[in-house]
Parts: C-alpha cells; sequence; structure tokens
C-alpha cells in the first residue's frame, strides 16, 4: 500500500526534464559523470568537492544512471522515485520494529510518502543525494536496533558501514547520534526524563555511540572545508549572527505552516537578509519556546510529543542557517528527514484521540483518509512544476517576492529556448532586486552577445568579475566576446585565467583554441583543440577547429582527416561539411565536394558561404578543359 500510493503521488515525475538548476552540473554538463563508471570517473568521485560537498557515493550513482540510461531523464526520475518509495518502506518497516504499532507506522510512512515538501527532493535530479543519504540512514537504524538485540562486532560494524554510506552521499544526517539518544528516550525507553530515573546513565549511552559521533564530527569538517573552498558559506559581513539565529526561529515556524498547509511551494525562498520585522520574529520565538515546553511537560504523559518534536528541532540543526550556506531563507528539501518526527507525533496523538470512543475512532480513521488524499493531490500538483525549468522558476516568481535567483534562471531557461529579449529581461530584473549577484551579470553578457551588443557584454562580464574574481565562466566569456572584437591577445589572456581556474573544462579549451586561431597561433590552437578531445572525446566542434587550423598552414590532407572524425561523431555538423568540402575541392575532388556543401546546407539552409561555395565548385567542373 505504501509502495503503491508512492507512486500514485509521484507518477508524473516520469514525463519530467532535466532543469537549470544544478542538473547541469551534477549530470548534464558534468563531463566525468557523463563518462559512466570508469576508473578515472569512480577515482574523480571520491576526491572532488565539486558542487562545494564531498559526496561520492551520491556522484556513482548519477554515473551508473548515465552508464544505464544516457541522458533519459525519465529514467533518472525513476530511480529518484524507487529510492524515495523504498525510505518510506524502510521507514514503515523500522517504526514497527521500535513500537510494533502497524497501523500508526503505516500512516507515518504514508505521510512521509506523499507529502508535498518532500517533491523537491524526489522530483530534482540533483537532489538524488537526498533520498539516497537518507535510505541508507534509514538502514543504519535498522542496524542499530538490530545490534541492541545482539551486541557482536559484526552488526556495529555494519552499522558504521551504513552511517558511512549516508554521509557520503549527503552530510544531513550528522545528528544521527542525536537522533539514536531520542530512540534511546522513546520508544526504547532506555533514557528517561529526569535522568535518574534512567535504565542507562546519559555517559554509558553516549560512550556507546562514540565511533558515530566521530564519524559525524568528521563529515562536519570536511563539509565546511568543501562548502569554504567552494564559496557557499556566507561570512558574517554577508549575515549577521543575529540574522541566522532570526531566519532560524523562522524557519523552523515556516516549515510547521508548510507541513499543516503545503501551498506556495517554491524551488527557492530568498533570504530577507535584514528585512525581518519583529512581530514574526517575536511570534515565531514565543510559539517555539511554547512548544518546546509543553513537549518537555508531556515527556512522561506522551514521550511520542517529545521525541517528535526534538527529532524535528535537531535534524534541522545542519541546515538551519546557523551556519549560513547560500543564500536560500529556507528550502523544501531540508524537511525530508526532519518532518519524520512531526508526523510520528501526529500518528500517535490521533489515535490516543481515536482511542476514547468508536465514532472518534472513525473519525479519526475518515480524517486521516482525508488528509493522505489531500496531500497526494496536492503532491501530483506540485510534481508538474518541476516538468521544466520554465515552469519551476514562473511558479516560483509567482509565489515569492523580489526572487532574484528565479529571475536569473527563468532568464537562463528562455534563453535556451531562444527567446533573448524576455532573457534579458529577467537578467535585468534580477540585478535590480540584487545588483551584486555576479551570475546575472555574466548571464546578461551572454545575452547582449547574441543581440550583438558586445561592448555592453564586455562591460557586464567586467563586473561579473569584479564581483567574483574566480568566476571562471566569466573569464571563458569576457575572453570569448573580446575574441569576436578581434582583441585577440586580451582574448588569450582572460581564456587563460579561466583554465588556470577550470583547467578540467573542454569548452574553456576549445574557445581558447578558437582565439588563438584567430591570433595565428595555429600550431597553438591545435594544441588546445586536442586537449578539449582528450577531455570529451566526442567534441566534435574541437575535432573542426583543429581542422582549420591546418588548413591555415596548409597541411589539407590532415585537415581532411580531422574534418571527417567530426563528422564520425556528428554527422548534422554543419561547418565540418563546408570545411570538409573545401578541403576536397583543393584537392579537385570536386563532386564529393560538391556533396559535402549540399549536405552543409540542408543541415542550415541559411549557410550562405555553403551555397557559395556550391557555386564555385560547380563553376570549377563547368570550366575545366
Amino acid at each position: 500500500m505504501i509502495v503503491l500510493l508512492t507512486l500514485l503521488a509521484y507518477r508524473g515525475v516520469l514525463g519530467n526534464g532535466f532543469v537549470n538548476y544544478d542538473d547541469d552540473r551534477y549530470v548534464t554538463a558534468n563531463a566525468q559523470v557523463q563518462k559512466g563508471l570508469t576508473a578515472d570517473s569512480i577515482a574523480w568521485a571520491f576526491t572532488a568537492t565539486e558542487c562545494s560537498n564531498w559526496h561520492p557515493l551520491t556522484w556513482l550513482s548519477h554515473m551508473l544512471d548515465v552508464q544505464l540510461f544516457g541522458l533519459d531523464a525519465g529514467r533518472h526520475h525513476l530511480v529518484s522515485l524507487l529510492l524515495h518509495a523504498a525510505n518510506a518502506l524502510l521507514l514503515f518497516l523500522l517504526l514497527v520494529r521500535l513500537t510494533g504499532s502497524l497501523w500508526r507506522c503505516a500512516f507515518v510512512a504514508c505521510l512521509f510518502a506523499v507529502h508535498p515538501l518532500h517533491v523537491e527532493s524526489v522530483a530534482w535530479i540533483a537532489e538524488r543525494k537526498d533520498v539516497l543519504s537518507t535510505l541508507f540512514g534509514l538502514l543504519a537504524l535498522l542496524a542499530w536496533v538490530g545490534y541492541l538485540g545482539s551486541r557482536t562486532a559484526l552488526r556495529y560494524a555494519l552499522v558504521v558501514a551504513l552511517y558511512a554510506l549516508s554521509l557520503m552521499a549527503k552530510p544531513m544526517l550528522v545528528t544521527l547520534p542525536f537522533l539514536l539518544l531520542l530512540l534511546d528516550f522513546w520508544p526504547l525507553r532506555r533514557l528517561a526524563l529526569p535522568l535518574r530515573e534512567s535504565k542507562e546513565t546519559l555517559s554509558r549511552l553516549l560512550v556507546e555511540k562514540a565511533p558515530l559521533l566521530a564519524m559525524a564530527a568528521a563529515s562536519c569538517v570536511v563539509t565546511f572545508a568543501a562548502q569554504r573552498s567552494g564559496g557557499s558559506v556566507e561570512t558574517l559581513q554577508d549575515f549577521t549572527f543575529g540574522e541566522r539565529l532570526a531566519n532560524a526561529a523562522l524557519s523552523y515556524v515556516s516549515y510547521l505552516g508548510k507541513t499543516f498547509w503545503p501551498a506556495s511551494l517554491a524551488v527557492f525562498y530568498p533570504h530577507p537578509h535584514g528585512g525581518l520585522t519583529p512581530w514574526p520574529l517575536s511570534g515565531s520565538i514565543v510559539l517555539l519556546a511554547a512548544f518546546t515546553w509543553l513537549s518537555l511537560r508531556l515527556a512522561k504523559k506522551a514521550p511520542y510529543v517529545a521525541f517528535g518534536w526534538l527529532w524535528y528541532l535537531g535534524a534541522l540543526v545542519p541546515v538551519v542557517g546557523f551556519v549560513q550556506v547560500g543564500a536560500q531563507a529556507m528550502a523544501d528539501r531540508y524537511t525530508y528527514v526532519p518532518l519524520i518526527g512531526i508526523f510520528v507525533a501526529i500518528a500517535w496523538a490521533l489515535t490516543e484521540l481515536g482511542a476514547s470512543a468508536r465514532w472518534a475512532r472513525t473519525a479519526v480513521a475518515a480524517a486521516s483518509a482525508a488528509a493522505l488524499l489531500a496531500l497526494s493531490i496536492v503532491t501530483r500538483v506540485q510534481v508538474g512544476r518541476w516538468t521544466d525549468d520554465v515552469a519551476l522558476f514562473d511558479h516560483a516568481l509567482a509565489v515569492t517576492s523580489d526572487n532574484w535567483l528565479a529571475e536569473t534562471n527563468l532568464g537562463v531557461a528562455v534563453f535556451d529556448r531562444g527567446r533573448t529579449d524576455e532573457a534579458i529581461a529577467h537578467y535585468s530584473e534580477a540585478l535590480r532586486i540584487w545588483p551584486g549577484f555576479a551570475e546575472a551579470h555574466n548571464d546578461l553578457g551572454l545575452a547582449l552577445v547574441r543581440k550583438g551588443r558586445i561592448a555592453e557584454a564586455i562591460e557586464h562580464y567586467h563586473e561579473a568579475l569584479r564581483l567574483y574574481p574566480e568566476f571562471a565562466e566569466a573569464y571563458n566569456d569576457l575572453g570569448t566576446a573580446l575574441a569576436r572584437q578581434g582583441r585577440t591577445a586580451e582574448a588569450v589572456e582572460q581564456l587563460d585565467r579561466a583554465l588556470r581556474l577550470r583547467p578540467g573544462s573542454a569548452g574553456f579549451r576549445f574557445n581558447m583554441g578558437n582565439a588563438l586561431l584567430g591570433a595565428g597561433r595555429f600550431p597553438q590552437a591545435i594544441e588546445q583543440f586536442d586537449r578539449a578531445l582528450v577531455l570529451e572525446p566526442d567534441y566534435a566542434e574541437a575535432s573542426n577547429g583543429a581542422g582549420l587550423a591546418l588548413t591555415r598552414m596548409n597541411r589539407w590532407p590532415e585537415a581532411a582527416d580531422r574534418f571527417r572524425q567530426a563528422l564520425a561523431i556528428r554527422a548534422d555538423l554543419a561547418e565540418a561539411h563546408n570545411n570538409l568540402g573545401i578541403a576536397l575541392a583543393r584537392e579537385g575532388r570536386y563532386p564529393e565536394a560538391i556533396e559535402h556543401f549540399r549536405r552543409a546546407l540542408a543541415i542550415k539552409p541559411d549557410f550562405a558561404e555553403a551555397g557559395a561555395n556550391i557555386l564555385r565548385a560547380e563553376g570549377a567542373i563547368g570550366g575545366r578543359p
């Protein structure tokens, strides 16, 4: 029932595509991931801190998907959905093992399965790390319960191994030792309040979890280092400690509100950044204090309330903003594990309410079924918001205000669809909201280049680099724009800076090759094109570029081989057909040349050069004696 309900609520995700928010960095534009599972890519997975995280298991998961399915987005989504369904089932099994209460556990698992706040973790391919980390976290909890029943070194080693896998997918469950202490309190009842009434001493309970605590601490250190090196950790100058505490209080209450009324869900909620008003903040603090006091007061009579509330509070600590990572105020995906506590408290409280009379049990059962139905419907609607990046960010703009990231990403989405004027409008609005957003400056530059406004674009690239001096893409785009102006020496200088920051970028190598080609440095250009091909063997444009450089050196037979290599990779590359035609014409092989010119024109009907080359070749044939 649990798995079926999950699949029904999320079946629409199978028709969704990739989105331009991190899916490119994790899958579609990640050269290592697109290699699939190779010795080189596996080694990279264990050493990379790409995307400001060390999560090798997540990388391996994406690589396996590419190995099996290529870039079929529906199948990538299917894997995430099956992992989510498995998590719901594991949660059910864990709770049954702990409590023996079948129906309450089933209700918790169903809430977990179909709550709309969890859509982001399931429908966003880049968030595979959420469902994967939780899978191994739940398995670790199940293994821990098994260890308590039979304390052997092998069982403890299994717990350690599963916990390590969870942390290697995403470090969200650094709080697992704390969650184990909560399980000691309820339902295991090894720990009581006050502590003097406990079956076990707190120190003994902590000692048995010491290896797990050490693993959590190590994961925190590695994660902080990775995120700081990636520029994701905000400083106290960006967000003061007071702002962080205030936003944390508001986030705790906002998540609760969206748990009971899951409306206006967005992929990104902008941080208010000093715009917090006193009354909502004061109200949030009072509510949190009141709920905490009430849950502790009920610790003996209704321990599940204290358990659920403290699970919610504790599991959110890594992502609630005390250490601010990114510019979001909150994120739906952060509730994936924390809401388990709230769902447990709800399920057990409803059972107590229904215990008084038969009519009460019937009412509770009906209300529970209605709630699951309503949540499933909202989840299906929310899954539809993730159909593509236009739908996703259009909706985000509809339900949030001053959302500079949604404006920018919607701009990227429409830019990719050829709607350049719309893109410029969205980038400009993003910069009105936040003039210091380097990525919006860079994206606006790309749109201006497409409109032929190169000088304006260069100004925005310079501004992006002033704001973010380590912005490799901006150096690359600036270099490309300078090359278009014929300023090849400056272009090479900027592209060299880009390559110092990202030496493994095949695209940057290709652009450097083009700049060197324009500067007349043909051997160096060929070297860059070849290095791009080493990084991406299917880079047809790089092979075509090397061929062009060879033509400038009058090495026509070698050039023709390079053009053929490009066409073997991409038969629809019009430029390579045209260039091969020119090379063949140089050898007097005009009929073959004409055939390639015609193919170029068929692929690209407005390819004027190919049309002119047909006329020249036909004229050459006609002029033969």
